[in-house]
């Protein structure tokens, strides 16, 4: 029996090409454009679950206070909790330190080579995290000072093997470390990804002082990333009120005279990814709200594929009303009725399932390029990936295929075969109900690319406040910080002023487009009481650095060699003023500050300028004079002959920092690479937007055709009456602009509540101005004429004797 249903619906798509064609293309697009997606969602959930202990393991977070309010969030907190929360709190097992690290410089073969991704960790990294040795013993690599751990990449990169334990490794050409371990690389899907640990014991050395002080008793020193191994069964909730009394203990006396205070939070290890965005995280993290409305697009998507599905076969209805009727009157009862067309509808979304298979394999290359994202074919391998496509398959045969079933059932023999069929108003309501569903789906993407497009347009055009064009950027030095360093430093300046291109050269602790690493707490005016100390952030920068970067003074002046004074002076950017306690920046010139035991006087305040992307808020910032600083060299070159002008810088490089690999990078690039995400996240947008409008114009073909045979006859006696083929066309299109006008209208609210809670990521934002919801809407109607003309017209120049022997 189901061999005949199945043969039968195999006959109709055959004998019905082109609607079958329109119907599988439609389902095969939405049901790729979903699959996509999902890998996308799935990829971006399934960080940390490669860590056989990720339930248990959470990370320490760090909330500063000044006076009552959040000063700073930090990803790393102070050095000395993990060991202190450890010995007090016995729910938790164990406990690890990651310490990021400079870049450093090994050597192949007499050549630089440059390694990005250096921590410091305690011997519990391998204990608490799974990164599987390929080499050497967990329980004792990283006990020692001197001590590394290599990523498998990293050994053969540096020794052309991975059987390289007890061996040396020298870094920067200064200190040795003998080789403990070698791991297998990191997956893409988590966010340490180490090329080189190096031991903490290392870091302990270099940082403890002849008194015994170091990170193990630091509660004031911050930048240590802490996990915690909570042991099974423990509650995270009640860990976190533990940590508590023992942050008192350690910190209470200062955090009272400075009127501070921090408090700790325990984030669970697979919500990093998606949902913290703090100072210090070690590497790029992604966004919860993006990935969830991405999952929604997804549902778009496939529900307008179907939905399309349902029009298309309920168009259809009066064509194979007298197969209905035939198959009634020869003895068919309902429910084998709906099996048959339920096969059909099984069929076509099997043969979508393939195609959309077969696009998903060919676009994977493509949607990675322009997402930014690692997706690949490994997901076909899992099956739960199986699994959820079966499912996706049995909900659109049911859903797609289950009204037109009862609908094409439901038709009455006699009343069909004598030409009586009369159209259901229930269904006809049904079906302009899922049109309007698709143009507000369709309207609602179409919306939200247009404010991403714009928010991304406006970061990108809006000023800085800081001169970041024509500048070329050098990676400082990590190879041969010794005595000469400085000197060397002052030499390279000197020659490379002599080369005509270059304009100005500055040397800073920090450039535009990166966080600043410098956080100095206690600061405050000379005079004032303990509990007035506030936080900032320092650039330490030397005398060229404000005219380089065109900051601009308002109030004040710049740092002046003139001024033999200049080296205990800073500058505060505005924000950094109002910080201070002075709503006008004149009135805080010449005032001095405490600044860690020693005194500055302000000398001049800057407009406020974005040190980051337009998504932060402005930062209190000190600028630091410090002539000799060592830190990011920044060239402001003129436009031509570029090329030489970096031989020329590469010449001076080579001959003063010898075995110092050469980078370089343009500081506009740099600094817009902080948009990449956002503007990833645009085309992702625009691409599946674009995707659900072209099955919607599927389902509007279907709606098409569904009216104009409907009025087939109607509009064969209004011909004959006189009417125009203008006024045929406003007859059709009449129903399309009502439908058009309900979604505009449920449309509007929903797009502005989303896209207003989007775009509160970001302190710099646009407006919410009517053309982004308007200009939308017109290329929808523009779309949906279209769509709808090819039918319309083609019934409005029929020749009304054929219209009107249809009935």
């Amino acid at each position: 029996m189901f061999k005949n249903y199945f043969k039968t619906a195999w006959r109709n798509i055959r004998r019905h090409k082109a609607y079958s064609s329109i119907n599988i293309l439609g389902l095969a697009i939405g049901i790729a454009g979903c699959m996509l997606i999902l890998q996308y969602v799935s990829f971006e959930l399934s960080y940390e679950d490669f860590q056989q202990k990720k339930d248990r393991i959470y990370r320490v977070q760090q909330d500063r206070y000044d006076n009552g309010k959040i000063s700073t969030q930090w990803a790393a907190g102070a050095f000395g909790v993990g060991n202190a929360f450890k010995a007090a709190i016995p729910e938790i097992e164990d406990y690890v330190k990651v310490i990021q690290n400079d870049r450093v410089t090994a050597e192949v073969r007499n050549q630089p080579v440059k390694i990005e991704k250096v921590y410091f960790s305690n011997a519990s990294f391998f204990n608490i995290f799974t990164y599987p040795l390929i080499a050497g013993d967990k329980s004792t690599a990283l006990k020692e000072p001197f001590t590394a751990a290599l990523s498998a990449s990293t050994a053969i990169k540096l020794f052309g093997t991975t059987n390289i334990i007890g061996k040396s490794l020298q870094l920067n050409r200064k200190d040795n470390y003998r080789v403990t371990a070698v791991y297998r690389d990191a997956p893409v899907n988590t966010q340490i990804k180490p090329d080189i640990l190096l031991s903490y014991a290392t870091f302990q050395k270099w940082t403890t002082d002849s008194t015994g002080h170091g990170p193990e008793t630091a509660w004031q020193w911050d930048g240590c990333l802490t996990y915690l191994l909570l042991h099974n069964g423990a509650d995270p909730a009640v860990v976190e009120k533990k940590l508590i009394p023992v942050v008192k203990k350690f910190t209470d006396d200062d955090m009272k005279k400075f009127n501070a205070g921090v408090i700790y939070h325990l984030q669970p290890l697979n919500d990093i990814h998606l949902y913290s965005h703090y100072m210090m995280e070690p590497g790029e993290n992604g966004d919860g709200k993006t990935v969830y409305l991405l999952l929604g697009i997804a549902f778009f998507i496939v529900v307008i594929a179907w939905v399309n599905y349902i029009n298309l076969a309920t168009a259809r209805a009066i064509t194979r009303a007298r197969e209905v009727g035939v198959r009634k009157a020869v003895g068919s009862q309902r429910s084998q009725l709906i099996i048959q067309f339920l096969s059909e509808s099984a069929v076509l979304n099997a043969i979508a399932l393939v195609l959309a298979l077969i696009l998903v394999v060919l676009a994977i290359p493509g949607f990675n390029a322009v997402s930014g994202q690692h997706l690949s074919f490994s997901l076909f391998a899992k099956s739960g990936f199986w699994l959820g496509l079966t499912a996706l398959f049995l909900i659109g045969v049911f859903f797609s295929g289950l009204y037109p079933a009862f609908v094409l059932s439901g038709f009455n023999p006699v009343d069909v075969l004598k030409g009586k069929l009369v159209n259901s108003g229930q269904g006809s309501l049904l079906r302009k109900s899922l049109v309007v569903f698709q143009f507000v789906a369709s309207l609602f993407l179409l919306i939200g690319t247009v404010i991403v497009y714009q928010q991304i347009q406006f970061m990108r055009r809006q000023s800085l406040g800081i001169n970041i064009d024509q500048t070329l950027v050098l990676p400082r030095p990590q190879v041969g910080i010794d005595s000469t360093f400085l000197q060397r430093i002052t030499a390279f300046k000197q020659e490379l002023q002599q080369i005509p291109s270059i304009q100005r050269i500055t040397v800073s602790t920090s450039i535009a487009g990166e966080p600043v690493g410098w956080n100095a707490g206690g600061i405050k005016l000379v005079g004032q009481d303990e509990s007035k100390q506030k936080q900032y952030r320092v650039i330490g920068v030397d005398y060229d650095y404000i005219k380089t970067y065109e900051l601009k003074i308002i109030a004040g002046r710049p740092f002046d060699r003139s001024f033999g004074s200049d080296k205990h002076s800073v500058i505060f950017n505005r924000m950094g003023i109002e910080h201070l306690g002075f709503n006008n920046p004149k009135e805080a010139i010449g005032k001095k500050i405490d600044f860690w035991g020693d005194q500055y006087t302000i000398e001049g305040v800057t407009e406020n300028f974005h040190q980051l992307s337009l998504r932060e808020a402005y930062e209190p910032l000190i600028l630091r004079l410090i002539p000799d600083v060592n830190g990011s060299i920044s060239l402001k070159i003129s436009a031509s002959n570029v090329s030489q002008t970096i031989l020329s810088v590469k010449k001076e490089w080579d001959k003063l920092f010898p075995g110092n690999t050469f980078e370089y990078f343009f500081l506009d690039d740099h600094f817009n690479d902080q948009y990449k995400a956002d503007q990833q996240f645009g085309k992702v947008f625009g691409i599946f937007t674009g995707l659900a409008i072209l099955v919607a114009c599927l389902g509007l073909f279907g709606l098409a055709s569904f009216t104009t045979l409907q009025k087939t006859k109607e509009i064969g006696i209004r011909k004959v009456l006189g009417a125009s083929v203008v006024n045929i066309l406003n007859l059709l299109y009449r129903e399309f602009a009502g439908l058009l006008a309900i979604a505009f209208f449920i449309t509007v609210p929903l797009a502005w509540l989303s896209s207003n809670s989007w775009l509160q990521n970001y302190n710099f934002r646009i407006g919410m101005h009517w053309v982004y919801f308007l200009l939308p809407f017109l290329l929808i109607v523009l779309i949906a004429l279209l769509t709808v003309s090819f039918q319309s017209i083609r019934a409005a120049l029929a020749n009304p004797v054929n219209s009107l022997r249809t009935e």
